[in-house]
């Protein structure tokens, strides 16, 4: 009697309307076109108590249909998320090689302006120490690429080698050795043979430097922090959500069911619960961004600092000509006088016969640095809230509109979908109907992003207020080449991108596992307790 009442009980085979089992041609199709082999797939639909993802109904897919596609869901969801990272990075790479591509052409000009205008007004003076000139520009040149290199001492030093050629350029009579030029050096602090000239152009020159640096490196580092971000995997129980939404409707038979929009919401707000955490240091570091571009206009801009270091250094050294005597003078007196030996002619006669340089300014280069300036400040705003937005864009081809709100796929059959959208980041996903996740534990990977952006936006704050902090090197791998950035997974072997270090990493603390946040904990007791009376049966038997 209870075989008898069993039978009648379990639903027929198939479509349980008609009595006559679906054909799974359609979904024989679409897996075959997927790449994968029809072995094994059932002709009609089959019972479904083997699922452990989609819902277990009558179904065309064995438990080897729900894993191949399962592992292909995950594949093209990471693909996505890849691919709206390359293309956010590819935005920063074109920016960053235009505007870096932009700074060392002014700096190159400068040079050239330099180099041209100068021999015809120094003469010897210039020719024969080209090189004091040449090393300037090649330290300012290294210090923007990131080199160790301090650039108020690579000023100073300058300055000192300038000051050693002229005055004994001047002083070709006499015999002078390095002792004597080490007093000579020492009056020089407070004669100031070179006037304000140092001085100014140490401060002008530093500001704009640290800024242009920090600026570019700000540009490398955060198209560093998307390619890392996009290529973290996504856990087990965001490919059970993702297969769910995605081809357990094809399983059901509802192949043309688009899903929910908020149901797609909440998958997707579950999987990138981590990434979206990056959004406030993001914003952050965007927002530090536009201050440090600021200081990329007016009297202080770098096309006019970077023009304008020929014209400032010509006004130096016309200062000393015009006071060579008294500085000599006073030099003498404090330093004794050098004995004579030397050759009777001096260069600065020369000089003071062709007389002053004249250096032309560049006067389209205001309005180039204008544009670029504002083409990287408008990408920046747009790029503010890139990781909160993530999920919609992911979602925003693939589900139903709002007309089919009754009709999509809700995770279950074809019908509203009603569980609320939660907010973003990985504490408001404690009650997310679609992915379980245990916000105790973020993924440490986004957590050293999340530090790489709060280091660079000190930097960059720093840059703001001419601040100059010395790069160190924190990344945990060597990627990109020449720009400091790559758009595939692997990056060549290049120059190492100097990213900044100087704050101690946040140690995140955890709670004890006693309280992970999962569902149906409860489950879990439910092997004690058919322990607990499976023993009492047995004593009651004994009895």
């Amino acid at each position: 009697m209870a075989l008898l009442i069993c039978a009648l009980t379990v639903p027929g085979f198939g479509d349980m309307g008609s009595g006559k089992a679906q054909s799974c041609s359609d979904i024989r199709q679409f897996y075959n076109g997927k790449g994968f082999s029809l072995n094994g797939v059932p002709q009609s639909e089959i019972s479904g108590e083997h699922l452990r993802i989609c819902p277990q109904g009558y179904t065309c897919c064995t438990s080897v249909m729900e894993d191949s596609l399962s592992n292909l869901s995950r594949t093209e969801m990471e693909g996505l998320i890849r691919d709206a990272g390359r293309a956010l990075q590819a935005s920063l790479n074109g920016q960053y090689k235009v505007f870096d591509g932009y700074l060392l052409e002014l700096l190159n000009r400068s040079e050239d302006v330099l180099q041209q205008s100068y021999p015809p007004a120094l003469g010897s003076l210039y020719t024969q120490n080209t090189r004091v000139f040449s090393d300037l520009y090649t330290e300012l040149r290294r210090y923007y690429r990131g080199s160790n290199v301090n650039i108020e001492e690579a000023l100073n030093e300058f300055w000192a080698r300038l000051l050693e050629r002229m005055f004994k350029g001047a002083n070709g009579r006499y015999l002078i050795g390095d002792d004597y030029l080490e007093c000579v050096s020492k009056q020089s602090e407070t004669l100031r043979p070179f006037g304000d000239t140092p001085r100014d152009l140490k401060l002008k020159v530093t500001r704009t430097f640290v800024a242009a640096r920090s600026f570019v490196q700000g540009l490398v580092i955060s198209g560093e922090v998307v390619r890392k971000v996009s290529q973290v995997p996504l856990s087990p129980e965001c490919m059970r959500a993702i297969m769910k939404m995605t081809y357990c409707p094809h399983c059901r038979g509802v192949a043309t069911a688009r899903p929910c929009a908020n149901y797609c919401a909440n998958v997707l707000k579950g999987c990138l619960a981590n990434q979206a955490d990056l959004d406030t240091e993001w914003r952050n570091l965007a927002d530090a961004m536009l201050q440090v571009s600021n200081r990329f206009e007016g009297v202080s801009s770098v096309d006019v600092v970077f023009l304008s270091l020929p014209t400032h250094i010509s006004e130096a050294i016309t200062t000393m000509m015009d006071n060579i005597d008294t500085f000599n003078n006073k030099v003498f007196q404090a330093c004794g006088n050098p004995r004579e030996g030397g050759t009777s002619s001096t260069g600065l006669e020369e000089v003071k016969r062709r007389g002053k340089v004249t250096v032309e300014d560049s006067p389209t280069s205001g309005a180039r640095l204008e544009k670029l300036v504002s083409d990287v400040s408008r990408r920046l705003r747009d790029m503010q809230p890139y990781w909160v937005s993530l999920p919609s864009t992911l979602c925003s081809d693939r589900v139903a509109t709002r007309a089919q709100a009754d009709k999509c796929w809700n995770g279950m059959a074809r019908a509203r979908y009603l569980p609320e959208v939660m907010g973003d980041g990985l504490a408001s996903q404690i009650n997310n109907p679609e992915v379980e996740i245990d916000i105790t534990k973020p993924d440490m990977t986004i957590r050293q992003q999340i530090m790489q952006l709060k280091i660079m936006t000190n930097r960059l704050k720093n840059a703001f207020n001419g601040n100059d902090v010395d790069f160190q090197d924190t990344s945990d791998d060597v990627s990109g080449s020449g720009s400091g950035m790559c758009t595939d997974e692997k990056c060549p072997r290049g120059p190492r991108l100097m990213a900044p270090s100087t704050d101690r990493p946040k140690v995140y603390a955890y709670p004890p596992e006693n309280k992970k946040v999962v569902k149906a904990s409860a489950d879990y007791n439910l092997p004690s307790i058919a322990l607990y009376l499976l023993s009492l049966v047995m004593l009651l038997l004994r009895r």
